[in-house]
């Protein structure tokens, strides 16, 4: 029976490398974005690649609570818990504290942080029951360094590191592992238009390397926190 892994934010980015990286291991998938057009695009290329697998790709804005919740209701009755959770979904709106736009803040901590929050209590349960699972948290850099002209962004990356390492102590005695992962500079969609070299961005492929890597360690260890920086340091 293939195993299954749940990755928000999957069309693009590190989410996208992520499902690649664990689909070329027999995982089935299930995802979700925002946009249709994007997750018809992923459906059509993993169908393509991997057709003896499933995927099941959703549209749903994660910002919004009632989506998590119809979300994973859907993943749920469509192709079961997971075996991996992966919390990618997330936004970057620039802005210092004292002067960015109202509503920052709110709609960093909605997408960010409360996704993740309602999406892991969803299927937590079965895991404990089951006594497997592996949660990753995708952070950043950011939620253990102030930058500038990043202040709701890191508030947000900074609550959801404290976030998993309480998931961590919570669910070690359960056997369920539980990992943050905070990278750096990642050469993304987030990124477009910006005069930067390519090779002073890291690649998504590595990050999804490093979850591959660190969820094939054996059920007696586990890598609590992953931090990964361009070779030639922050941007």
């Amino acid at each position: 029976m293939s195993k299954h892994i749940l990755i928000t934010g999957g069309t693009k980015g590190i989410g996208r490398a992520i499902i690649e990286r664990f689909a070329h291991e027999g995982f089935d998938v299930s995802t979700c974005a925002r946009s249709e057009s994007d997750l018809q695009e992923l459906s059509d290329f993993f169908t393509q690649q991997y057709p003896n697998q499933k995927i099941m790709a959703i549209k749903a804005d994660l910002s919004k609570k009632e989506d998590v919740l119809a979300f994973s209701q859907k993943v749920k009755s469509g192709m079961g818990n997971p075996d991996v959770l992966v919390n990618n979904t997330g936004v970057f709106l620039p802005g210092s504290i004292h002067s960015e736009p109202e509503g920052n803040l709110e709609l960093m901590i909605q997408t960010n942080l409360y996704s993740a929050y309602y999406l892991t209590r969803a299927f937590t349960p079965e895991m404990i029951e089951n006594r497997a699972g592996y949660i990753f948290s995708i952070g950043s850099i950011a939620g253990l360094t102030a930058y500038a002209n990043g202040g709701s962004y890191a508030i947000s990356k900074w609550a959801m590191l404290g976030f998993t390492k309480c998931l961590r102590q919570e669910l070690k005695e359960y056997g369920i592992r539980v990992t943050s992962v905070l990278p750096g500079a990642t050469l993304t969609a987030s990124w477009a238009g910006v005069d930067i070299p390519e090779e002073r961005f890291m690649k998504s492929s590595d990050v999804a390397e490093s979850v591959w890597a660190a969820y094939n360690l054996s059920p007696n260890s586990v890598v609590e926190e992953i931090v990964i920086r361009p070779q030639l340091g922050d941007l």
